[in-house]
């Protein structure tokens, strides 16, 4: 039998965090699916099929990791997908709290599914999406924060960030 896990998220932008986790949990299952939900209350930077284009052409290397998008529930989701593992990851305690409840409100909903919870390496401990997008807007050096095909899409919205990237 086929271990599926399902790594979900809006990853607006991917970072090398998400990435970082990607590749641990890649080894961990036979078939890993990095899941971007639709969610029509959020205005992302990045529209969703940019996300995926993003996305797969930060992972393509995987043979065993491919990218979808879902809304609704999350464990609808990963039963329609055959999976048995939702992967998520914490860098601090605040996170924690807030993936516990989620993970406990998924076992109620869908028993059978587990939540498997990883820690990103020390490099990638603070690093989110958010913070990524506001180095952008504000002109940051983002070299080793995002993978280089993410860097030169969010060059291409916010040029003037350009001007510090040789930092």
């Amino acid at each position: 039998m086929k271990r599926i896990a399902v790594y979900p998220g809006t990853f607006d932008p991917v970072t090398n965090g998400h990435l970082d986790i990607v590749h641990r949990a890649a080894r961990q299952f036979d078939r890993l699916i990095i899941a971007i939900l639709r969610n029509q209350d959020k205005e992302p930077m990045f529209d969703l099929e940019e996300r995926i284009r993003l996305l797969n052409d930060s992972v393509g290397d995987l043979d065993n990791v491919e990218v979808d998008s879902f809304d609704g529930l999350l464990v609808d989701y990963a039963m329609n997908v055959g999976a048995s593992m939702i992967v998520r990851g914490i860098r601090a305690l605040s996170d924690f709290e807030y993936e516990l409840q989620m993970a406990m409100m998924n076992r109620r909903l869908q028993p059978g599914l587990e939540a498997v919870f990883m820690m990103p390496s020390e490099t990638y401990s603070y690093l989110s999406s958010r913070l990524v997008r506001e180095v952008a807007t504000l002109g940051g050096n983002l070299e080793g924060l995002v993978p280089e095909v993410v860097r030169v899409a969010l060059l291409r919205r916010h040029p003037a960030g350009g001007r510090r990237q040789a930092d």
